[in-house]
C-alpha cells in the first residue's frame, strides 16, 4: 500500500488544487487587467523570480507569480491547470522540464504561440505547432562527495550504480515528481518498458533511498548522509557554489553510451488565459537571448539553447552528451511510468 506520507502529500494537492477553483479569496482573478499577467513556474522561485521581477521594472507590467513546491515539483502546478481548464486563471506556464508541458498540450489545456525571440533555438527543442517553447536547459547529473569517496570510484554510467557496494548509498527525489519522473518517462520512450522496469527494479533492491527534491539529494550528499545522489545540474552547481564538498558526473559520456537526460524549461501560453497580450510579451521576454544567458551565468547554471550564445564558465549543450528523445514520448509515457514507479516504490 501507499505510504502514509505520500497518502497525505497527495490528498492534501487534490483539495488544494480544486478548492483553488472559484475561491473568492484566490490571489489570481481573472478580472482582465490590461497591466498583469499571471504565470504559473515550477523553477525555483530562488532562479525564477529574479527574471520575473526584471520583466515588470523593464515593461510596468505587474507580473503575478504562482510557484511550486519542492516536494510535489510540477505535479502540483500541472494538476491545477488541469482542475481550472474551464476557468484559466493563468496566462502562462514556465515549467522547469518537458513532459508534463505535453500532457498539458494533450489536454487542450495550451494555444500555440510562436515568439520571433525562439528562431534561433533549434526545433528538436520547439513544438512543432508552437505549443510549448524549450529554453535553459538542465541536464541530469550524478553527484558525489569529495570527502566520502575518491573521483576514481564514482559510477560513470547508470549500470555501475547498481553493484552491491552501493546498496544504501544512493539517495534520488521520488520519482513520482520534477526531473526524476520525467527521466524515467524518457527511459519508458527510449529504452523501452521492460528495459526501464528492470532497472528501477534493481535499484529499489539496491536499496535506493527516496527524499523529497532534488535539492534534498544535494544537501543529503553535501553533508556526508550519503556518498552519491541523483540530482540536476542546477541544484548541483548551487551547493558547489555553496561551499559543499560535492562535485557532479554527466553519466554515459564514454563512445557507445546513450548519453545523459537533457532537459529543457519550457514555456507555454494558456488557452483563454486573462491577458493574452502580455502573455505573448512575457513569452518573448523568457524566451530572449538576454534571459537564457542570466540563467546561464546565474547560481542555476542553465545550458543555452540560442545559438550563437558564447560566455565564459558557462556550460555549452555541445559540451555534453546527450541522450537522444522525442519529447512528445516523454509526455505520452509519463502515465504509465508513474504508475508503475506508484507501484513499485509505494505499495
Amino acid at each position: 500500500m501507499m505510504n502514509f506520507k505520500h497518502y497525505l502529500t497527495l490528498a492534501i494537492l487534490f483539495i488544494l488544487t480544486f478548492s483553488m477553483i472559484g475561491c473568492s479569496n484566490n490571489p489570481v482573478s481573472n478580472n482582465q487587467n490590461s497591466n498583469e499577467v499571471v504565470i504559473y513556474t515550477s523553477l525555483d522561485q530562488i532562479y525564477s523570480e529574479p527574471i520575473i521581477k526584471e520583466f515588470e521594472e523593464k515593461t510596468g507590467i505587474k507580473v503575478k507569480a504562482v510557484y511550486d513546491t519542492e516536494a510535489t515539483k510540477t505535479v502540483g502546478l500541472v494538476n491545477r491547470l488541469i482542475a481550472e481548464k474551464n476557468n484559466p486563471q493563468a496566462d502562462v506556464f514556465w515549467n522547469s522540464e518537458v513532459g508534463r508541458t505535453i500532457v498539458l498540450k494533450n489536454k487542450g489545456i495550451l494555444t500555440p504561440y510562436q515568439s520571433d525571440n525562439a528562431k534561433s533555438i533549434p526545433e528538436y527543442f520547439k513544438d512543432k505547432a508552437g505549443y510549448w517553447t524549450g529554453f535553459a536547459t538542465r541536464s541530469r547529473v550524478l553527484i558525489y562527495n569529495t570527502n566520502l569517496i575518491d573521483e576514481s570510484e564514482v559510477p560513470t554510467t547508470h549500470q555501475e550504480i547498481l553493484d552491491p557496494k552501493w546498496k544504501g548509498k544512493v539517495v534520488m527525489a521520488d520519482p513520482l515528481f520534477g526531473s526524476t519522473a520525467t527521466e524515467f518517462a524518457a527511459f519508458f520512450s527510449s529504452l523501452g518498458a521492460e528495459k526501464t522496469k528492470s532497472y528501477a527494479r534493481k535499484l529499489k533492491e539496491n536499496g535506493v533511498v527516496l527524499v523529497d527534491g532534488n535539492s534534498v539529494v544535494r544537501d543529503k550528499v553535501g553533508a556526508g548522509e550519503y556518498p552519491i545522489g541523483f540530482t540536476d545540474t542546477d541544484d548541483a552547481n548551487s551547493g558547489i557554489e555553496n561551499g559543499l564538498p560535492i562535485k557532479m558526473v554527466f553519466l554515459n559520456q564514454e563512445e557507445g553510451q546513450r548519453g545523459t537526460f537533457v532537459m529543457p524549461n519550457t514555456v507555454a501560453m494558456i488557452k483563454n488565459g486573462p491577458n493574452p497580450a502580455n502573455a505573448r510579451k512575457l513569452m518573448d521576454y523568457l524566451l530572449s537571448p538576454e534571459v537564457e544567458l542570466k540563467l546561464a551565468k546565474g547560481p542555476s547554471m542553465q545550458i543555452p539553447l540560442h545559438q550563437g550564445i558564447e560566455s565564459e564558465g558557462t556550460l555549452s549543450i555541445d559540451d555534453i552528451k546527450a541522450m537522444p528523445v522525442d519529447f512528445e514520448a516523454i509526455g505520452n509515457k509519463l502515465e504509465q511510468s508513474s504508475r508503475f514507479l506508484q507501484e513499485l516504490f509505494h505499495q
